[in-house]
C-alpha cells in the first residue's frame, strides 16, 4: 500500500512555503503525484453588509497575497521538476473551505496546517481543519503553525480507543507504518474507560499491523485518568520522540458548526507535532 495521489492546501500565509517543501518531499518518498490547491479567504458578498473593516484590509492586502501566490507557484513548479514529480496546480475560486474537502477526495492523503491565530493570511474558513477532517472522507496530515520536522514517519505513535475513527486512521496510515522504524501504540486509560469484556486490546491491532511488516509496540498508560487524553498523548509523543502522531478525528460536521471530541480538539488545538487524523 502507498500514496499515489496527494492533495497540499497552500495558501498566502508565512507557514504555505514550509508545508510545500514538506508536501514535496513526502510526495518524492510515495513516488506520487502532487496537487497543490491555493485556497485563501475570500468575503462573500453577504457579509460586506457588518464586516467592512474586514473588507478594506483585504482589498489592501490583495497585491501581497498576489505575489505570494506566483511565488508559490513558482517554487511548486520548481520544485516538482527538482524531484522528478508530476503535479497540478489548482487555484480555488469556490466557497472558502470546500475546494480542498473536494478535491482531497480523490486523493490518498490531504496535507495541511494547524490554523495559526497570529497569521490573518493563514485564516480560510471557520473550522477549516476540522470540517476538512471531518468530510474530505481522506487522512489529513496536519502540521503544527511552527516548528520545523525532519524524518517524519520515522517514529509513529498510534492513539488507539479500539473505535471506528481509531481502526480507519490505522489503516489510513499503513503506507508510514509500513516504512517507520518504530510504531507504537499507545492506549490511554483503556480500561478504566471500556467495559469489561468489550475492549479491542491494543495488542489485537499490533498484531494485524504486524502481518503488514510494520515494526510494532504496544503500551498502555492507566495512570492518568485525570488528564485530557490528547494532553497525555502529546506528553507521550515527547517522551517517546515520536515524529507522527496518527489517531482517529472524533467528531461530525453540522450546518457551519462542527463538534469535536476532545482529544481531537486539543490535538487540532496544542498539536507539537505532524498529526495524521482519519474520520
Amino acid at each position: 500500500m502507498t500514496y499515489r495521489t496527494i492533495v497540499v492546501h497552500l495558501d498566502a500565509s508565512e507557514r504555505a512555503a514550509y508545508r510545500l517543501d514538506f508536501a514535496l518531499s513526502v510526495a518524492r518518498r510515495f513516488k506520487a503525484h502532487l496537487n497543490a490547491v491555493f485556497e485563501v479567504f475570500a468575503l462573500q458578498p453577504r457579509a460586506f453588509q457588518f464586516i467592512t473593516r474586514t473588507a478594506v484590509w483585504y482589498e489592501d492586502s490583495d497585491p501581497g497575497r498576489a505575489d505570494r501566490r506566483h511565488s508559490l507557484e513558482r517554487l511548486f513548479h520548481a520544485g516538482l521538476a527538482r524531484n522528478g514529480l508530476s503535479g497540478d496546480w489548482i487555484e480555488a475560486h469556490d466557497q472558502p473551505g470546500g475546494a480542498v474537502a473536494r478535491l482531497g477526495r480523490c486523493a490518498d492523503l490531504v496535507i495541511a496546517g494547524q490554523p495559526d491565530p497570529n497569521d490573518p493570511e493563514a485564516y480560510v474558513a471557520d473550522h477549516f481543519a476540522e470540517t476538512l477532517v471531518m468530510t474530505s472522507g481522506r487522512p489529513v496530515l496536519l502540521l503544527p503553525y511552527a516548528g520545523v520536522f525532519a524524518n517524519v514517519g520515522d517514529d509513529v505513535l498510534l492513539a488507539w480507543d479500539a473505535s471506528r475513527e481509531a481502526s480507519r486512521a490505522a489503516y489510513d496510515a499503513l503506507p508510514f507504518l509500513q516504512r517507520a522504524k518504530q510504531v507504537t501504540v499507545v492506549s490511554v486509560n483503556a480500561v478504566t474507560d471500556r467495559i469489561a469484556g468489550t475492549r479491542i486490546p491494543g495488542a489485537d491491532i499490533a498484531s494485524t499491523l504486524a502481518r503488514h511488516d510494520v515494526r510494532v509496540t504496544v503500551r498502555d498508560i492507566d495512570e492518568h485518568a485525570d488528564v485530557p487524553v490528547g494532553n497525555v498523548l502529546l506528553s507521550e509523543a515527547e517522551r517517546s520522540g515520536a515524529r507522527l502522531l496518527v489517531m482517529g478525528g472524533c467528531g461530525h460536521a453540522r450546518w457551519q458548526e462542527v463538534l469535536l471530541g476532545g482529544a481531537t480538539r486539543t490535538l487540532l488545538r496544542s498539536m507539537t507535532l505532524p498529526v495524521l487524523m482519519s474520520h
